[in-house]
């Protein structure tokens, strides 16, 4: 047996596969759920599609109907990460298969269905939401596990490796992949907003930034700087308006790119 033989037959063999954004919902939720809410677990639809359309820990909203989880529940059990059981009073239940099917540990499957729920974020941000499902007690236990992560492709960097540092799961369909690398091409990345990016240096002032503790004899503080005016005529409610507005548009946008894809694999069918 050769050697580039032997390290392919090292290799597992990969389960999943690229996941459209219902998809990734429907299957993000029964993790999530499985890990949160154990007692109402394996779910019903029904639960599914209130998880699915819960306000909180999702992005972007999204409104699926019955109709909708069902057949992307359909499409899960053919891939192999989900299936049904039967539930009390014979309604059917289903519960997902996330850890044989990606080949993730518990705080890997956590991270991963973080991702799933919300997206691109900031490893700060992923850290002290992941923790929620499975403890994640610093930045570098995140560390090690994206890096993991990482080395599985299952994980991708959108911005350069340092603070406020953003990633994402790799299981988006290859166009939508596109869109998401072309978006954070070249953007600096944003401070993290968890407190725990301890083991990096934090930022020291200049001394032409810091403050001087010492105001020459007789001279009067100096004035606090002033935040930007707005510009005229907008006022914060338009533009938070305008925010809602945005969000929902992306949303409605991915819900037809998703029945596109679904309709050309019927074609293709």
């Amino acid at each position: 047996m050769t050697e580039t033989t032997e390290s392919a037959a090292e290799q597992p063999e990969r389960k999943w596969r690229p996941l459209n954004s219902r998809q990734r919902r429907v299957l993000g939720v029964l993790v999530e759920k499985a890990k949160t809410t154990p007692d109402a677990y394996p779910m019903t639809v029904n639960a599914i599609v209130a998880g699915c359309n819960q306000k909180s820990n999702r992005e972007p909203q999204m409104s699926l109907t019955q109709d909708d989880v069902e057949q992307v529940l359909d499409e899960l059990r053919s891939m192999g990460a989900v299936t049904e059981v039967q539930g009390s009073g014979r309604v059917a239940k289903y519960r997902h298969h996330f850890y044989d099917w990606l080949g993730v540990d518990k705080a890997e499957s956590a991270v991963m269905t973080e991702l799933l729920l919300r997206g691109a974020q900031t490893l700060g941000d992923l850290r002290s939401r992941a923790s929620r499902m499975d403890p994640i007690p610093d930045q570098g236990a995140l560390k090690l596990i994206v890096n993991s992560l990482l080395k599985k492709e299952l994980m991708i960097e959108l911005t350069p490796p340092g603070r406020g540092q953003v990633v994402s799961h790799n299981l988006y369909k290859e166009r939508e992949l596109v869109e998401l690398r072309a978006e954070y091409a070249g953007r600096t990345p944003p401070p993290s907003s968890d407190s725990d990016d301890d083991d990096e240096p934090p930022v020291r002032q200049s001394a032409a930034q810091a403050p001087s503790s010492a105001q020459a004899p007789g001279s009067a503080p100096a004035p606090p700087p002033q935040p930007a005016p707005a510009p005229s005529g907008v006022t914060a409610d338009m533009l938070a308006e305008l925010s809602v507005e945005l969000a929902e548009l992306r949303a409605e946008f991915a819900r037809l790119r998703d029945r596109v894809e679904t309709l050309e694999q019927q074609v293709r069918g």
